[in-house]
Parts: structure tokens; sequence; C-alpha cells
């Protein structure tokens, strides 16, 4: 297990262990508590169950309540489940709409960790006399050579979480345990096993938790009537090649399912919100050699507003590689990168995570970049 750099013995120490009724949360729990721990389980109800209680894989949905249960019964151990739906709507859900509708392209699980899991549950946490908030999630809490907790990718890259947790602050960073981070997920599935814990074959959650069927642009227009607004979709050289239903259909990078055709290849390069425009064209469109990120988390040493550049890698979509880039703090919280080879797909919504090896240094959001269709077809001449 990670660094767990408590100051009492284990029989001593209580802890909060976050559970889902996933394998990894409930791995988590059992690990903790064989060690010795004072641990109690929490479960949060986030949204309304509807269609989701049906749906096999689904975090925090009914099912998944029951699961949670069921493993700290098998374990022994003290279970709760707290009703955080009202918060999980105006912080994740309203957020998650409200973004599609500025022509963005949203992660609300690191909205959750941000304001619902690591803010309120950590509150919750330290009301029941707990001295860690642990979680499942595959990431390594380190102590850097200054004696702080430093945050470090995990031993099993397949399985890294570090893009999602980019907005932990130093001060959640004192309090969070992170038992899985070093583990591979082989490792945790025998763990499992070893340990006989109901949900041990169980399959990950790979969707949207409050999204039960893929369908982001019904969920929007649930939460915000109107959104579906139709609109032009137009070449980056300016001529209007059809109409759309609305741009909440559309993200940055997007291929499939334009509703147009010229002939060759075409992507979305620009969404606006404003006009209800969905900018399309060649590949060589989506080029982008620096991005701004605004509401900067940072984890680094020193300030980095300092106005010295660092050299870094970055990644801007959970699924993507880690490139080379040159970091410029800026002022109020925001950044600017430059890359060191250009790159397509930048998304505004998405974030931009910041890495020294595998230290993560922070992150912000990726703003909109405040283009003319006319800036856009330069681009594609030049490519």
């Amino acid at each position: 297990m990670d660094d767990m750099g408590f100051p009492k013995p284990p029989g001593e120490t209580r802890v909060v262990v976050a559970m889902s009724g996933g394998v990894d949360s409930s791995v988590t729990a059992a690990l903790m508590a064989e060690a010795g721990y004072d641990v109690v389980g929490m479960t949060l109800q986030l949204y309304d169950h509807g269609q989701a209680v049906a749906r096999k894989g689904a975090c925090c949905a009914g099912q998944d309540i029951m699961d949670a249960r069921r493993v700290a019964d098998t374990i022994g151990m003290p279970h709760y489940v707290l009703d955080y739906e009202s918060r999980f709507r105006d912080a994740v859900m309203d957020d998650f709409a409200d973004s599609y509708l500025r022509g963005e392209t949203p992660i609300p699980c690191v909205r959750c960790n941000q304001s619902v899991k690591f803010r309120d549950l950590m509150a919750t946490a330290r009301d029941l006399g707990a001295e860690a908030l642990v979680t499942g999630h595959y990431i390594r809490r380190l102590i850097g050579p200054k004696g702080r907790p430093e945050l470090h990718q995990a031993r099993d890259a397949a399985k890294d979480q570090s893009y999602f947790l980019f907005a932990t602050t130093p001060a959640q960073l004192d309090f969070l345990r992170f038992p899985l981070g070093g583990l591979e997920k082989s490792e945790t599935r025998r763990h499992a096993e070893r340990l006989a814990l109901p949900v041990a074959a169980k399959p990950e959650s790979q969707d949207i938790c409050f999204v039960p069927d893929g369908d982001y642009a019904r969920v929007v227009e649930r939460l915000r009537p109107g959104a579906c607004d139709a609109g032009d979709v137009v070449h980056v050289d300016g001529r209007v090649l059809g109409r759309h239903d609305g741009i909440i259909n559309f993200t940055v990078g997007q291929r499939k399912g334009l509703g147009v055709s010229i002939g060759e290849p075409l992507f979305v390069s620009r969404i606006e919100p404003e006009s209800r425009r969905v900018i399309v064209g060649p590949l060589s469109a989506l080029s982008r050699a620096d991005l701004t990120v605004h509401d900067v988390n940072w984890l680094g040493d020193g300030d980095l507003g300092d106005g010295v550049p660092r050299q870094v890698t970055v990644k801007i979509r959970s699924a993507a590689a880690v490139v080379g880039a040159t970091l410029h703090g800026l002022s109020d919280g925001r950044a600017r990168i430059d890359f060191d080879v250009a790159q397509t797909g930048v998304a505004a919504g998405q974030a931009c995570v910041f890495y020294d090896g595998s230290r993560v240094l922070g992150g912000g959001w990726i703003a909109r970049q405040e283009a003319t269709i006319a800036d856009q077809a330069a681009v594609a001449a030049a490519g």
C-alpha cells in the first residue's frame, strides 16, 4: 500500500473509506480493515436513480449501494449511506449541462471529486474523528524530499487516474490516502478473491453515472429545456454545409455523425455557442500550438506565477499520451501551455494536466479558443 503517514498505530487510527460498491473501493476497505485500522465505510447517493438503478456497472446507483453494504457486512465494519443528491446536482450535473451549452466538453468525474467527494465527504470524515479519507483511486501519494505529500501517477499505467484528480488541493492531499496506487489491477482482483468479497467478479463502471444509456444530449435537454436549438454547420472557409439539431451533440475533434459531407473527411474544429454554429474542416484545422487554462490548481514547488517557464509534460485528454510542453504561469489563476509539437483535438472544458516525470504538478481547465472562421481557414490553408 502507498504511504499511510499516520501518527498513531493502526488500531488507534480511524479512517473513512469512500465505497462506491465496486471492486476497487471494496478492496481498499478490506485491506485497511485487515491492516487493523478502525474503518468506517461511506457510500454517497448522488442522483435520482431512475433508469440507472436497473443498469449494471453504474457508479453510485441503487445496486451499487447495496453491494457496498454487502461488502461492509462481509468485512464486519460500519457502513453509512449519505444523501448527497442535491449537492451532486448543483455541483456536477448542472455544471455538466451548462458546460455543453458553452460549447465545451465537460468532465463531470473531475467536478465530482473536486466538489463533492473530496470536499463534502472529507468534511464528514473529519466530523467522525477520522484521520484520513481513503479511496480506491489508482494514484500514488508519496512524501517528497521536502517532507510534503506529492501526487504521482499510479504504478498501473492503464488504470492511472491522475488526470481526474489534478484538482486535488495540497490541504486535501494531507488528508487523503490511496492504497491501490502501487498495485496492478490484477493484484486488486486477486485481493478481492482472497478476501472473499461479494463483488470480486463485478465488472467495472465505464460510463458517466448519471447518463444511464450514454445519451448525453438527452440528459442536457432534460436539465436545460430548449438546449437542442438548431444551427448551421459551417466549413472553416465560410461555406454553410447544412444544419444541426443542437451544439450539445458535438465535440471538438468529432468526425462521425456530423450530418454533412463534401467528399473528404471533416472534423469539428470549433463550436460557437452564441451563434449556435458548428465549425468543421480538415484535420489540419484542429492543429494548436498552444492553449490557455483557467482555475489552475498548482501542486508543484514554488509559485507558478513567478514568471519562470517550466519544461513539463502535459495530458489534454484522459486517454491521450503525455506530450512535451512549456508551462507559463499567468495572472488570475491562468497558465499558457506551448506544445513542443502542435496538437489536435484540444477541446474547451477538458483538463490539461501538468507532469514532471510521474509527479502531478497540477492542471487547469482548457479555455475556449477565441478565433474567427477566417482564422480557422488560415490554419487549414497552412496545413
